[in-house]
């Protein structure tokens, strides 16, 4: 049977700061990310099997993306929390904000490798990611493969 490729597309909003970085991105800023998620596997031959010629339903792959990224990264601000930012997100969240802290520098580079950890660990047996998109801007973006990962 032949390995067949699906994507999805999400998108949502979600604020960060660069720490230490000598540019624009070290202010508190957002972007209206679009993430890609491609999956790869072969379609079920089972004929009496609901999802009989899928790959993985296209509504089983948007809960898993949704619960482990969209959810929590929508309208949320990220830090670093290994840096002095912590103290900024403490504030952030004693005032209710929705805060994500993690312990790497919040670029789409970090991002879309921690966001294929957490796709990776929730994928169906036979199912494999394949690549994901992360972008930042209509002219930018940062790109994950998992040939290049392994």
């Amino acid at each position: 049977m032949s390995n067949i490729r699906i994507t999805k597309q999400f998108s949502f909003e979600t604020g960060h700061a660069l720490y230490g970085y000598d540019g624009k991105c070290k202010n508190v800023h957002g972007h209206s990310y679009k993430l890609s998620v491609t999956v790869i596997g072969s379609p079920i031959t089972d004929r009496s099997n609901v999802k009989f010629g899928m790959v993985i339903d296209f509504t089983d792959l948007k809960k898993i993306v949704k619960e482990e990224i969209v959810d929590q990264f929508d309208h949320a601000t990220v830090f670093n929390g290994t840096t002095p930012h912590v103290e900024l997100a403490n504030e952030l969240i004693s005032r209710g904000h929705h805060v994500i802290l993690v312990d790497y520098q919040p670029t789409s580079e970090n991002m879309v490798v921690d966001f294929s950890k957490r796709i990776i660990d929730r994928l169906p047996e036979g199912i494999r990611l394949f690549s994901l998109k992360l972008q930042e801007t209509d002219s930018s973006f940062a790109e994950w493969f998992a040939s290049d990962n392994s």
